[in-house]
């Protein structure tokens, strides 16, 4: 799993809270594993008091079910659940819990200013937890084979679809031929000419993607390297890519189809850029400069401030006065 500590110390940011880890998962858990999270869903608290053997007992399952389910949200063991929950006690003291930062939902009645605070509060945790999610090992990796590819398919559609023209179009722009394709028959066609010279891409928020899957599957028969960038560890996507990169690790937003879930997304989409971007980067340096060229005579030069044209009349009127009066002392 993506969750640990190691992880976390990495990024230099903290990790997610062991309630957002739980909701996170809950959905995939086995139900005997399930039983032991909804109990601490309702009793967050209670391994600071509880053996795991006690612990086991008010949630109807085993003690290897326990650790079971503490290895399946990121800690190795109990007693780092304990140490995981304890922090997040402390954590509570000094800022707003997540539901009383952004809240679950919003009203017809929720001013502006509480809409700013909630989409400001979504949208910084949705950067911090795709910050804690990253492996900067496995992103590093993946950067380097994408740098060193002959050819890079990117599959994604609907929402996934835009994630994946961005990043098509800076591979492409930094000199890696890439493509993105989000019509399944178009993706397929690429997909099954990919060979073991060329990177094959998925995108998908939750890694369940019927389309996404097929493709990234069919280019892995074919050979290619093939990477799973999703929100779920455990997905379908991610257990058929050699490699994953997870962008989140908290999927419950403050409405549907949030744009801050992007906001994890696009920051791994601009660190693998940047990463290929350094892997050769004198020759990213000369292909931005030349289409940066290639543009300019498209674009309108800047607009002079009004206060500065003002300003700018002023220091000629004056310039102009003084010339006369030059003249007329001559």
């Amino acid at each position: 799993m993506i969750l640990t500590p190691a992880r976390a110390a990495h990024t230099r940011e903290q990790n997610p809270a062991v309630q957002d880890r739980i909701r996170s998962l809950l959905a995939d858990m086995p139900s005997a594993v399930a039983r032991v999270a909804e109990y601490l869903l309702k009793h967050p608290q209670a391994p600071l008091t509880l053996s795991i053997g006690e612990l086991a007992e008010q949630a109807g399952a085993s003690a290897a079910t326990v650790t079971r389910f503490c290895r399946t949200i990121g800690y190795p063991g109990y007693v780092e659940l304990r140490v995981g929950i304890a922090t997040d006690v402390g954590r509570s003291a000094s800022r707003d819990s997540w539901s009383t930062e952004i809240g679950g939902e919003f009203g017809p009645d929720d001013s502006p200013e509480d809409l700013l605070r909630m989409l400001i509060g979504s949208h910084t945790k949705a950067l911090r937890e795709a910050t804690s999610a990253i492996d900067l090992a496995v992103i590093t990796e993946v950067s380097r084979r994408i740098a060193l590819s002959s050819h890079v398919d990117i599959y994604g559609v609907v929402g996934s679809a835009m994630l994946a023209e961005e990043l098509q179009g800076r591979l492409y722009r930094v000199g890696v031929p890439a493509y993105a394709w989000s019509e399944v028959h178009s993706g397929l066609t690429s997909a099954a000419i990919q060979d073991s010279d060329t990177v094959a891409i998925g995108i998908s928020a939750t890694g369940r993607t019927e389309e996404t899957i097929e493709m990234l599957a069919e280019a892995g028969r074919s050979g290619a390297f093939t990477v799973a960038i999703t929100n779920d560890p455990t997905s379908s996507l991610a257990e058929l890519a050699d490699r994953s990169i997870v962008t989140s690790i908290y999927e419950q937003f403050v409405q549907p189809d949030d744009l801050s879930a992007k906001h994890g997304q696009l920051l791994v989409l601009d660190l693998l850029y940047l990463l290929v971007a350094q892997e050769n980067f004198d020759r990213s340096s000369a292909k931005l400069a030349a289409s940066a060229r290639a543009v300019s005579a498209h674009r309108r030069p800047r607009r002079t401030p009004p206060r500065a044209t003002v300003a700018m009349a002023g220091a000629m009127a004056d310039g102009g006065s003084a010339a006369a009066h030059e003249e007329a002392d001559e």
